[in-house]
């Protein structure tokens, strides 16, 4: 049989593994629960984390223990508190701890069927008042005041180290958080995903390959979500190797030649062999280390009704999308050139992500691409002669043909070069492409000193990447007060900033800017219907990673926006001051 038939008809079979939870639903309600999760980082650590354990061993799983053995003593589905289901969510993310656990203290695995997540709002009266029954000195809500004063019998408490299980899950949200996580064909593909990557474990328990497997985010998303659906998941792999999948999450070094990278790269070429499809996936890859909180208490949100927003400077939405590209093989090469050639990729229509042209090898050591450009054109490939560097042929790729709309988000397949001179068959390409959904790209503006006029001396142009003119920005005096004025192209001028020699209103006075003398802190507060510091240097999603040039943190300021949505804060905006750039991710 073709190797490459061989190879689908194996995906094929792992698709027909059977799962009895809805995986695509759940998972957009788990990645739902992890977001209100990181909004109460307290449950993260410290008195609060202790706390939400204390109340899971003793009230939830008392109270899910006996609703689920009779019925009828509540009315409906159980709604955990948000801190016992997140307790509850760590427990059962080791399934064979989990069940054992469940058991000794039980007798049966304790379940979420009948159960609905706390984040879906307004469910939850009918257990409030069974709580308030059952435990009429406990609050539904956690105090995280209320002292821990009554001792927890030995018998209903697991020993299971849930405040390092805590502490290991933490970090997750992280890598799946991104706006691409939660599209649906993403998911879908992940869903598909997950049942090779079973299709693999379940091939190596056959056939006695020892090979520890190392998921991608995307998968690991797929298989916690399955996880925490702790009766099926027992059925589902009990029914497919014979016992319950252990899921190891206590080893996070992914230095080279430890644990996790010598399972990735195995991992991955297994996968590779076993399906013909990369194993590399474009937003399922690591992200890095959990940024490092600019503040450890929360914004305080004040619930102000938000005006609706005021375009005093409009910009282009540019989208984008991120790529992994791996040249996989080349067919049909001349003699002559076997083992000789490289590729030249490019964008029929360059834009202002992706505007170079780049090489990867075709032949020897494996290299894959990882890059970000604009949702539309093609993808351009030119095969060339190492050692002439003539073109032996070119080919290209539709980048409109999957995300304009979304329909796949990635593809292998062989492409028939066109070829200067036809001799024979005809010189084919194998590429393998993976996209991300695509999101808003960042706007990113740079500050250029005009020249100065007999009237203006203080004069700044406002650019974008392709250089043309945003806006310009102008300082003048008036009336004891000093003003910053923007001029659009179209020659309409905007007082964008007033200064009375104290405070800096913005925009018409809905915003104001005042400096703080905080060392530690914030630089300004820009302060209005959002709440945003500005502080010295990279931080949040703008840190600099490893990789990263090495430069002075007083060259960067960056933007912080707090709100209920985000207590925390998040990086919206970063300031080069050396180099006058401004790069913004919301307006």
């Amino acid at each position: 049989m073709d190797k490459e038939m061989d190879q689908e008809l194996k995906w094929l079979e792992a698709q027909k593994i059977e799962i009895s939870v809805d995986l695509f639903s759940a998972s957009k309600q788990q990645l739902q629960f992890l977001g209100t999760v990181d909004r109460n980082r307290g449950l993260y650590d410290g008195p609060e984390l202790e706390r939400a354990i204390y109340r899971y061993n003793a009230y939830w799983l008392p109270l899910l223990a006996n609703y689920t053995e009779s019925s009828s003593t509540c009315q409906g589905p159980l709604v955990p508190p948000l801190d016992c289901e997140w307790i509850w969510h760590c427990h059962r993310l080791n399934p064979v701890r989990y069940k054992t656990d469940c058991e000794e203290l039980y007798g049966r695995v304790l379940d979420n069927s009948g159960v609905l997540s706390s984040v879906n709002g307004s469910c939850n009266l009918q257990t409030e008042n069974l709580w308030k029954r059952l435990y009429p000195m406990e609050p539904y809500d956690l105090d995280s005041d209320k002292a821990i004063s009554e001792p927890v019998l030995e018998k209903r408490t697991t020993t299971y180290d849930l405040v390092s299980a805590v502490k290991r899950q933490c970090p997750f949200y992280y890598q799946v958080s991104r706006a691409h996580v939660d599209n649906e064909v993403f998911l879908q593909e992940a869903v598909a995903r997950y049942k090779a990557f079973l299709y693999l474990i379940k091939r190596n328990r056959e056939n006695s390959i020892k090979l520890f497997c190392v998921p991608t985010y995307d998968i690991d998303l797929i298989w916690h979500t399955h996880q925490l659906h702790a009766v099926s998941y027992c059925k589902d792999l009990t029914k497919m190797i014979g016992n319950v999948l252990e899921h190891d999450d206590t080893d996070s070094d992914r230095s080279k030649g430890k644990k996790l990278d010598t399972g990735f790269s195995g991992t991955t070429s297994q996968w590779e062999e076993t399906f013909g499809r990369r194993y590399w996936k474009a937003g399922a890859m690591n992200r890095g280390d959990t940024p490092k909180p600019v503040t450890t208490s929360p914004y305080v949100f004040l619930g102000k009704k938000l005006p609706s927003k005021e375009d005093a400077i409009k910009f282009p939405e540019v989208e984008v999308t991120e790529v992994v590209l791996e040249i996989v093989g080349v067919k049909n090469l001349p003699d002559t050139h076997k083992g000789n050639v490289f590729v030249m990729f490019s964008k029929t229509q360059p834009d202002s992500l992706f505007k170079t042209e780049r090489k990867l090898t075709a032949c020897g050591e494996r290299q894959v691409a990882m890059f970000k450009c604009g949702p539309t054109g093609e993808l351009s490939f030119q095969l060339m002669s190492s050692e002439s560097k003539t073109l032996l042929g070119s080919a290209s790729l539709s980048l409109s043909e999957f995300l304009s709309p979304v329909t796949r988000l990635s593809v292998e397949k062989w492409l028939e070069l066109t070829t200067p001179v036809q001799r024979g068959k005809a010189i084919s390409l194998r590429v393998a492409v993976s996209f991300t959904p695509p999101t808003r790209s960042p706007t990113v503006l740079n500050l250029v000193q005009a020249r100065p006029s007999l009237n203006d001396s203080s004069s700044i142009r406002v650019v974008d990447e392709t250089e043309t003119e945003v806006i310009s920005l102008h300082m003048r005096n008036d009336n004891n007060a000093r003003q910053v004025i923007g001029v659009k192209e179209s020659g309409d001028t905007l007082v964008l900033a007033t200064y009375d020699g104290c405070v800096w209103s913005l925009l018409d006075a809905k915003w104001s800017l005042k400096q703080t003398s905080n060392a530690d802190g914030p630089v300004f507060e820009i302060l209005g219907v959002r709440m945003v510091k500005v502080y010295y240097g990279r931080k949040l999603e703008y840190e600099t990673k490893h990789w990263a040039k090495l430069r002075s943190e007083q060259d960067f300021m960056t933007a912080v926006e707090f709100s209920k949505q985000h207590p925390y804060g998040r990086a919206v905006g970063l300031l080069d001051l050396k180099f006058g750039s401004f790069e913004v991710t919301f307006i």
